[in-house]
């Protein structure tokens, strides 16, 4: 958000659209009931606690449910706004990010799948404008939960880029989805230390190959910051220009398919002094 305010003329330009928390329902369509009832339980139990962990990496405080449930149904009314026509494009500042969150399981500082609520949102409250879903994840993590929920699914593509083998030690490229459902997972491992020359290169090379078969209503971004070459969780090369060129190339597949629809929300991202400026960046070509 500092990143964003730091440029007044560009901040006044912005529409601001307060986020919603996300209905029980629309958790349901991405989450087991039981996977939802331990992230409540565990806030619960914060409250007396202070912290409560549900794995190694993921701590919830007393307000994290209800943190989740805003980044979740942030991302829903994004898609509100772009489908309205009340914006072309939107990100959604949000955090705790989503993409690790399995159907049943919270992992990975994640609560629940942002952008997967998102896309059944899209797909169920539209149905005549949104029937294919493109979800384009660059954060240096696989998204596992992403796949996971959407892995025998033909109606929502998942493009992954991301440095392998490294957390979760999932996107190997032979995951390529299952039963109806295969062929619409598209995983491209990236070694550590790949040039962002080189990873652009395997990022339009994958969107080549999506673009054959798959013409999306509505693309979705995981936009993880943290293969930025200054993110201490990740060992990738990437610049603010890389995150730019990347972001103007999915505009322009969401343009070429149908009504130039695109919600980015945020995901990883660990290097507090360079992550707001390369937020301000991705917005940019955003807008």
């Amino acid at each position: 958000m500092q990143g964003l305010l730091a440029d007044q003329d560009f901040w006044q330009d912005l529409t601001k659209i307060p986020p919603r928390p996300a209905t029980p329902e629309e958790l349901l369509r991405c989450h087991t009931e039981r996977a939802i009832t331990r992230v409540g339980q565990a806030c619960l139990q914060a409250m007396m606690f202070e912290h409560i962990a549900l794995d190694s990496d993921t701590v919830v405080s007393e307000n994290s449910d209800l943190a989740a449930r805003l980044a979740a149904g942030g991302a829903c009314r994004a898609v509100d706004a772009v489908v309205k026509q009340e914006a072309q494009s939107a990100f959604v500042a949000c955090r705790p990010p989503g993409h690790h969150a399995t159907v049943g399981q919270a992992m990975g500082f994640c609560l629940y799948n942002n952008v997967a609520v998102a896309a059944r949102y899209a797909q169920t409250t539209y149905p005549e404008q949104i029937k294919r879903v493109l979800i384009m994840d660059f954060d240096v993590h696989h998204g596992n939960g992403t796949q996971d929920i959407f892995y025998d699914d033909p109606t929502v593509f998942y493009y992954s880029l991301h440095q392998y083998p490294w957390y979760p030690g999932t996107g190997s490229a032979s995951e390529r989805g299952v039963r109806e459902g295969e062929g619409y997972t598209l995983n491209i491992p990236v070694h550590a230390m790949t040039s962002a020359e080189d990873y652009l290169r395997l990022f339009e090379e994958g969107l080549a190959a999506i673009s054959k078969t798959f013409a999306p209503d509505l693309v979705l971004i995981s936009a993880g910051f943290d293969a930025h070459l200054s993110d201490p969780l990740g060992q990738m090369l990437l610049t603010d220009d890389s995150y730019q060129q990347m972001t103007r190339r999915l505009c322009e597949v969401a343009r070429d398919s149908g009504q130039g629809r695109v919600v980015s929300c945020l995901e990883g991202g660990y290097n507090l002094q360079t992550l707001g400026q390369t937020v301000r960046a991705h917005v940019a070509a955003l807008a």
